[in-house]
């Protein structure tokens, strides 16, 4: 069996760090735990071929329509709200790129079986914002609705909102089968991104959340007043610059939620919040890197166990993550409740923190990379930059021409004639290879692929 490390950095090292992209943590064992063992995926057809955690079997829009998102006005045909709003199984294909400003009251995503496939965009891709003051809300709200998917879209508030308190990035609330994967948030006024109420098999991951807006900065509430057990993957994201909630974890006992292989950056008072209030949380913590920054102290805490209201004991597992810096890594509460082997078997096979670490500063976070992710991914590199105080300026968006699409069903007519499917027929849910992935899901792969610079770009 391999044993659970935390790992802790010599001062001597530390002096080495503000030099290096990541030194190699000295390893000091306090914490003996069980390997997770093997992962137990979700079941069934994949959201997507890369698809993981709890959410992994949400359907989408999977064999629905392709509704063309070709203009940014705030409503009317083209137009994001209205692909948003629409009933039905359905796909938002964009046949433009830039900044999609609400500048009225932003949808609420209710209406189930949606995909918001934010890499078919040409140029620098999709910003979503809304115009501030009164009518400011959170822009991408997923309510009381069940099966969507939101891919590779950045959110970012670059004015204030007279609603401070409903002004994430993204919100699930009451609903169930939901992926974000691939997205970005930052200046939200409230946590950039929230789970609230009663959801269930939930997906939140590989995913850049920075910049959250003091006094209430925070990444990422995985949960709040919860009616029953969850499921909840935050797996692969990097948190960074937000003062806690990095990420903060409360659920009743019987939950499964994991948090693996993060990267969490530069927390002021605390990183991982695990909290009692609904009874005690159950939660695997694996493959994790925890890193000081700037506005860290001696005093912010890696993994902390909140027991203000507490009902009952929170059930912790920890296993190989690595914490640079100092800090108090495990705090004395959260180590009197570490637990062996996780409560139930994770989704996720979780990969060495260090190994995990790079990939999630290559790879997270909305493709292809505006101004403001790169400089996230620098500062973890650096150990630079500061937690703001106020939004910052929208990057510059690349203009781009997009794909040809003859036959109007969302895929690139090039790719088509080199992979077989036909560009005169509207097969976008058929499987010309016959490998059990639908036509147009291997094309989203493609895309996601070339936008990183890889290969068919």
């Amino acid at each position: 069996m391999r044993k659970s490390v935390t790992r802790t950095v010599s001062a001597t090292a530390m002096s080495l760090l503000l030099s290096s992209s990541l030194a190699v943590p000295q390893c000091t064992e306090e914490v003996i735990a069980q390997s997770p063992g093997d992962a137990k995926p979700i079941p069934g057809h994949k959201a997507f071929p890369v698809a993981v955690g709890h959410g992994a079997g949400a359907q989408g829009g999977q064999g629905g329509e392709i509704i063309y998102v070709t203009n940014r006005d705030n409503s009317g045909p083209g137009s994001l709200r209205n692909c948003l709003v629409a009933t039905g199984k359905r796909v938002c294909v964009f046949r433009i790129g830039g900044v999609f400003r609400f500048t009225t009251e932003p949808p609420i995503i209710k209406n189930p079986y949606l995909t918001i496939a934010g890499q078919t965009a040409p140029g620098g891709g999709v910003l979503i914002t809304h115009s501030g003051g009164v009518f400011a809300h959170t822009p991408i709200v997923i309510k009381n609705t069940h099966d969507v998917i939101v891919r590779h879209v950045r959110v970012r508030l670059d004015r204030l909102s007279a609603n401070r308190e409903s002004d994430d990035a993204f919100t699930i609330e009451n609903s169930t089968d939901v992926i974000l994967d691939h997205v970005s948030g930052s200046w939200a006024s409230d946590e950039l991104v929230n789970g609230y109420g009663d959801n269930d098999r939930i997906t939140i991951s590989n995913s850049i959340f920075a910049y959250g807006i003091p006094r209430h900065d925070k990444c990422a509430l995985l949960g709040s007043d919860p009616i029953d057990r969850q499921n909840v993957s935050f797996v692969g994201n990097l948190c960074a610059h937000n003062g806690d909630r990095n990420p903060d974890i409360n659920f009743p006992p019987g939950s499964c939620i994991e948090v693996v292989n993060n990267v969490l950056y530069n927390a002021q008072s605390e990183f991982a919040e695990v909290w009692e209030s609904y009874g005690g949380t159950p939660v695997a913590i694996a493959g994790n890197t925890f890193v000081k920054g700037p506005d860290s102290s001696v005093r912010s805490q890696g993994v902390t166990r909140i027991r203000t209201g507490s009902r009952g004991k929170a059930r912790i597992y920890l296993w190989d993550n690595q914490f640079v810096g100092t800090f108090n890594h495990v705090t004395k509460s959260a180590k009197a409740v570490l637990i062996e082997k996780p409560d139930c078997p994770m989704t996720v096979t979780p990969v060495a923190a260090e190994k995990a670490y790079e990939s999630v500063l290559e790879t997270a976070g909305a493709w292809p990379r505006d101004a403001i992710d790169e400089r996230v991914v620098r500062d973890v590199r650096d150990r630079s930059g500061r937690i703001v105080n106020e939004p910052g300026s929208l990057p510059a968006i690349a203009a781009g021409k997009a794909y040809d699409d003859a036959d109007e069903d969302g895929m690139d007519d090039n790719w088509e004639i080199a992979h077989g499917a036909d560009p005169r027929v509207t097969d976008m849910w058929e499987d010309a290879d016959a490998n059990g992935i639908s036509n147009f899901e291997e094309f989203l792969s493609f895309r996601e692929v070339a936008l990183r610079g890889g290969a068919g770009a």
